[in-house]
């Protein structure tokens, strides 16, 4: 089977809070937490996927991003490729245009979230990060 390659960001707040949101009614693993994002179109570049995803889903424009980490996860039926960035800039007010719940939440908190295992890689380095300053 073939791998799922997904991409995802972290967008900030002014109070420093990263940007979680929960997967809508009707899509596997309904009701979690994850970060913004999406799949890869065939030939598509990571960062383009990046773009395109957070825009579709989320009504910004991205304007300036680096890569965090690229990492598999393993499902029972499936490889998800994922691939975090830090999304340093973007344009535009995150709103829920994909029917998905949104919330802010300080990345020390994240823990406490029902975020999806496929993403404890990224919350244990985006606390670190927020640990660093």
């Amino acid at each position: 089977m073939k791998p799922v390659e997904v991409v995802a960001g972290a967008l900030y707040d002014a109070s420093g809070r990263v940007l979680v949101a929960q997967r809508p009614p009707g899509k596997a693993l309904a009701g979690r937490w994850e970060f913004p994002g999406g799949k890869l179109h065939d030939g598509e570049a990571p960062y383009d996927a990046l773009v395109r995803e957070l825009r579709e889903e989320l009504g910004v424009e991205v304007l300036a991003a680096e890569r965090l980490m690229r990492y598999p996860h393993e499902y029972p039926d499936r490889v998800v490729w994922l691939d975090m960035w830090i999304v340093g800039g973007w344009r535009g007010e995150p709103k829920s245009l994909d029917g998905q719940a949104l919330k802010w939440v300080e990345p020390a908190k994240l823990d406490q979230e029902d975020i999806l295992e496929a993403d404890q890689p990224i919350v244990a380095a985006l606390v670190r990060r927020a640990e660093q300053g």
